[in-house]
């Protein structure tokens, strides 16, 4: 099996830690992963979320808009630092592309303000998908990139 390949984005917000964290949790994933870019689709939905998110051993099925899904588990919840989690079971074009990842968002103080980190550890789903894995990372990292300009909206002064 193909070696994990680790992709992340930072951005620097000027709010307080604790509200970075509250706000990313807890913020339904349609409004942040809400518009596709490039080969990677947006999020239309989440299924079978029970209360709240931020609890771990959560479950829930993201449902992107190219008809794919992936299992999201919470595996980790340490506020106001971090939290992460673990995507499994991925269907629809994706599937070819990645076995599986692990997520974790990071809370950093920076000056009078935040830095939020988002990180996957992408499992390649053969030697075939890590072949074009440096092709995925860049369009993630716009993914990614986006995802950080829709958190700025989320996150007021």
């Amino acid at each position: 099996m193909a070696e994990p390949v680790h992709v992340e984005q930072s951005h620097t917000y000027p709010v307080g830690v604790e509200h970075a964290f509250d706000v990313v949790l807890s913020t339904p994933l349609p409004e942040v992963f809400g518009r596709r870019y490039a080969a990677i689709p947006a999020i239309r939905e989440v299924r079978g979320q029970d209360g709240a998110w931020g609890t771990v051993g959560q479950t829930r099925t993201i449902v992107l808009a190219d008809g794919g899904t992936m299992r999201e588990v919470l595996t980790r919840v340490d506020r106001p630092r971090g939290f992460g989690y673990s995507i499994t079971d991925i269907t629809g074009p994706m599937k070819l592309l990645a076995a599986s990842a692990d997520g974790l968002w990071t809370f950093d103080a920076a000056g009078s303000g935040v830095e939020v980190t988002w990180a996957w550890e992408v499992r390649p789903a053969s030697s075939v998908a890590a072949l074009v894995m440096p092709v995925f990372a860049r369009f993630w990292r716009g993914y990614a990139r986006r995802a950080m300009q829709e958190l700025e909206a989320l996150l007021p002064v």
